[in-house]
């Protein structure tokens, strides 16, 4: 079992298997939920490790013994550091501390407040079996993926950590209530009030992000891996439907809609349907976006080209001047259907994962009806 050192002190829980291959090699199978992260980048050197979390720029460094390894989680471009200690043996995420009064399972109706911002509504789905809980929030912009947990006496919790993202949650419940404190590494700490809402449902993604009056059209220029420059103007797209992905490496919801899309294309090879990925970076230089794209690239099989949007930081307002047709950037990802003709025919802001269930099932059906469309026009 491992944990990290969130906000308020408190401890993030996680846990991940450390194998020896034939070969002699280290892996690591980290766990949340329904995920298993695989993870072969591990370097030892006589008492230290450090293990590179896949595509993510994070990476867990530290001295071990037999017994623990003791060292940080490190995200260099976001300068952001958690203390991290892992000790063998404990396969348990949480210690239960009775039995729980309630069963969460089902869906609910969340409001998180931040200390410093505005409020911003979620749907909590979850499922709970004897004291263990799964599940997660979606929110206008995207899901929280993979949450693990333990709900006991009164009180839930639950965590996921993925090399991107270090999340804990805890609230007191009821029958009908949540009510807690969601952390995001040390810098960010939101309450959330939750009710039960079985009806809850949240505003459509595809009418948050539109194209500005006067415009049909998406335009731009910017340079791939090899420094030169694309548009959707060249004639690889002609008499194509175009998915134009805004995105970045460091984004795990961006990473879940990568890999939805690679499998979309090579599933659909034969049809006129390009891909073509904005990437918008963290990374302080040119060099290191362009090494981090490369990376996402091989580890996840990407042949559609992603092109570097912007470097040294993801402001959003800064990535909507990059994309001046657009009424706002207000999630990444943002992803944006062109018709064979070049027009603009649906935008959806965020992406609901597979650990959304049902709700990334239904994702699946109706994006691939409307391209579907879109082609025999």
């Amino acid at each position: 079992m491992a944990q990290l050192e969130v906000g308020d002190h408190q401890l993030l829980p996680f846990n991940f298997n450390l194998k020896n291959t034939a070969s002699g090699a280290n892996t690591i199978e980290l766990y949340n939920a329904d995920e298993t992260i695989f993870i072969d980048e591990i370097k030892v050197m006589k008492d230290s490790v450090v293990i590179r979390l896949p595509v993510f720029e994070g990476y867990l460094a530290g001295k071990f013994t037999d017994k623990e390894i003791k060292g940080k989680f490190i995200k260099e471009n976001e300068e952001r550091v958690l203390p991290f200690k892992a000790v063998h043996g404990i396969e348990e995420r949480f210690k239960s501390s009775g039995i729980p009064n309630t069963n969460i399972s089902g869906d609910w109706e969340v409001e998180f407040i931040p200390e410093n911002g505005e409020s911003y509504m979620a749907k909590g789905s979850f499922r709970q079996v004897d004291d263990k809980v799964s599940g997660t929030f979606r929110t206008a912009t995207g899901d929280y993926r993979f949450l693990e947990g333990i709900n006991s006496v009164d009180s839930v919790k639950f965590s996921t950590f993925d090399g991107a993202r270090a999340y804990l949650f805890k609230a007191k419940t009821t029958d009908s209530s949540m009510v807690g404190v969601f952390y995001s590494g040390k810098h960010s700490k939101e309450f959330f009030v939750a009710k039960r809402n079985e009806n809850y449902e949240l505003p459509n993604s595809e009418a948050l992000t539109y194209l500005k009056k006067g415009y049909d059209r998406l335009s731009f220029s910017f340079p791939d891996s090899e420094g030169d420059l694309v548009s959707l103007t060249d004639p690889v797209f002609k008499d194509k439907v175009v998915i134009v992905q805004i995105m970045g490496t460091w984004c795990p919801n961006c990473l879940d809609e990568t890999k939805f899309l690679v499998d979309y294309v090579e599933k659909h090879s034969n049809e006129k349907i390009a891909v073509i990925a904005l990437a918008f970076e963290y990374a302080k230089t040119k060099e290191a976006a362009y090494k981090s794209i490369n990376r996402l690239k091989d580890r996840i099989g990407v042949q559609y080209p992603i092109l570097l949007a912007q470097y040294g930081g993801i402001d959003k307002e800064k990535a909507q001047k990059k994309l001046p047709m657009l009424n706002h950037v207000l999630s990444f990802p943002t992803t944006i259907i062109i018709g064979k003709r070049g027009e603009v025919q649906k935008i959806y802001t965020g992406f609901n994962g597979p650990a959304t269930g049902s709700n990334y099932d239904s994702f699946k059906k109706d994006f691939h009806n409307f391209i579907l469309q879109l082609l025999e026009l």
